[in-house]
């Protein structure tokens, strides 16, 4: 990583320090974790200024400054998943962009984790669909949160599935239009622009690379936007589709849009941007049962249309998560217990989700 400049230091201090006075932006962040050829850093800014520590053996990062506590790395990134056996009860929240705070908040109200933050749900799945990427200002503590999860969830037999969505790849590609100017001005601190923030040399971007973007959980299969009705013609394969965008994830988007293959599944109708259960021109319901069929499920759980609660569309054969987290309402979080359904509401309630269907009037948000 280039030497931390002076005249980046004090631009950078003088945004971040106007956009905190205003309450838009905590004022440190880290850590940024650097692998390179003769050892590992880690790397804070801490109120205006940069903070740096050489990784030990043992690879634990302590916390310098901000809200992330102290952390072990992992040795690898651990395995991403494409099909798992069923679980006893699970959790699915999607598009968090970096709402942080009201994410945690939803997670607590729910027994998924402690008022430390700590895991608190067993044997329990928690699936992220994406999106915890761009427009709010805490992407790092959400990030980091959810990676130490996963070491606690697995250790207590439970388990910890982000998958990765439209927003994820728009910032490891280089399409930086929705990133918030938190992470602008902390990347050229570093000497960085915001897409190596993530890079390949990074533990969260080598932790990011290794995820899954659909994954079938028993007879759920969870992503981020949807799937075409074509894919039953092309023949839907999860672990052929994860490898594709795992093979992709550091293209180009000129390279991308080269390809019909990649530029298919980058596109409107790909997994991380379709929206055919939503708009006019919606997917017939036969043919979410062809979907089904061919995927050996019983339903498709979404996330990227934002709606005004959790929803159950097709008879309960597609579940809509997205429900507005974003926009700094509480969120919802969907529940699967002993074979039902229920929305997790904000408060800690829970409202079980009928198999109704929708009355085809769904607003969208792009």
């Amino acid at each position: 990583m280039p030497t931390f400049v002076s005249a980046f230091a004090a631009f950078c201090m003088l945004c971040v320090s106007l956009a905190a006075q205003a309450g838009a932006v905590p004022r440190d962040d880290g850590p940024h974790v650097v692998h390179r050829a003769d050892g590992s850093e880690s790397f804070w800014w801490c109120d205006g200024r940069i903070e740096s520590r050489r990784l030990a053996a043992d690879r634990r990062v302590a916390q310098v400054c901000g809200e992330v506590g102290p952390l072990t790395l992992n040795a690898a990134p651990p395995p991403a998943y494409d099909v798992l056996p069923a679980a006893e009860r699970w959790a699915a929240v999607s598009d968090i962009h970096g709402q942080y705070a009201l994410f945690r908040r939803l997670l607590t109200a729910h027994g998924i984790i402690d008022k430390q933050g700590n895991w608190s749900y067993g044997r329990g799945v928690l699936v992220i669909p994406g999106d915890v990427f761009d427009r709010g200002p805490q992407v790092n503590e959400a990030l980091w949160h959810l990676y130490r999860l996963e070491q606690q969830a697995g250790a207590a037999g439970g388990a910890v599935h982000l998958l990765l969505g439209n927003h994820e790849y728009m910032v490891l590609q280089g399409d930086l239009r929705y990133v918030h100017e938190r992470y602008q001005a902390v990347a050229e601190a570093l000497g960085r622009n915001v897409q190596t923030l993530y890079g390949a040399d990074t533990e969260l971007g080598r932790w990011l690379r290794a995820k899954s973007t659909i994954l079938r959980l028993g007879d759920t299969v969870f992503l981020h936007g949807g799937l075409h009705p074509d894919f039953v013609r092309k023949g839907i394969d999860i672990a052929a589709l994860n490898r594709r965008f795992r093979a992709d994830i550091d293209k180009t988007r000129e390279a991308i849009k080269a390809d019909p293959d990649s530029a298919w599944l980058f596109g409107r109708h790909g997994p991380i941007w379709y929206r055919g259960y939503f708009l006019a021109e919606r997917a017939k319901p036969e043919e979410i049962d062809s979907l089904l069929k061919r995927l050996e499920a019983r339903r498709i759980v979404v996330g990227h249309t934002t709606l005004d609660s959790i929803r159950s569309l097709y008879r309960g054969r597609v579940i809509a998560i997205d429900a507005g987290l974003k926009d700094e309402h509480g969120g919802e979080l969907l529940l699967h217990e002993n074979g039902r359904l229920w929305r997790g509401l904000s408060d800690g309630g829970r409202v079980e989700l009928p198999a109704g269907d929708d009355d085809g009037k769904l607003p969208v948000e792009h």
